[in-house]
């Protein structure tokens, strides 16, 4: 995967499929998006975000990626037991994880994990990820959860810096 690319937003848990933007700019952590019509016609996929904040999020993955070189991922849905482990796990499943950055937002299970390679550790400390999680704890706990990552994904790309 090259600078600039992403790995688009993830949703899934349990037995269901995971979903992916329209059009992601790499592959994703799913199989098929699962799409729904709207009421003119339109399809839109099925989970938590509107048209609308699926494409600010998609742009704010672009940004972040084409700033600092890093693959910045966002997954949303249920974790299995333990569950950074299994952030751990699907961080692994990402094309080039050693300068990945993965937010894992479960909103069922009230969990965050932000898991990054070694090279992205290098410039985002646990500090950083710490700071950046209570912004989007505080974001998830006032009902904003597109706005809670937007921030996440914000503050992670601010600490890595350009590249």
């Amino acid at each position: 995967m090259t600078v600039g690319e992403h790995q688009a937003i993830a949703t899934g848990g349990g037995e269901q499929p995971l979903t992916a933007l329209d059009q992601p700019g790499g592959p994703t952590l799913s199989e098929a998006p699962e799409l729904s019509m709207s009421d003119d016609g339109a399809a839109a996929l099925d989970g938590p975000f509107t048209t609308r904040q699926l494409l600010r999020l998609d742009e704010a993955l672009r940004v972040a990626d084409q700033q600092t070189g890093l693959t910045f991922s966002v997954y949303l849905g249920d974790l299995e037991e333990p569950t950074r482990e299994n952030a751990e796990a699907l961080h692994r499943r990402l094309d080039g994880a050693a300068t990945a950055v993965l937010i894992a937002v479960s909103p069922n299970q009230r969990v965050l994990e932000i898991v990054t390679g070694p090279d992205a550790r290098r410039r985002i400390s646990d500090r950083d990820a710490k700071l950046a999680a209570l912004s989007m704890a505080a974001s998830f706990a006032g009902g904003d959860l597109a706005g809670g990552v937007l921030a996440g994904i914000d503050q992670l790309a601010s600490h890595a810096g350009r590249h």
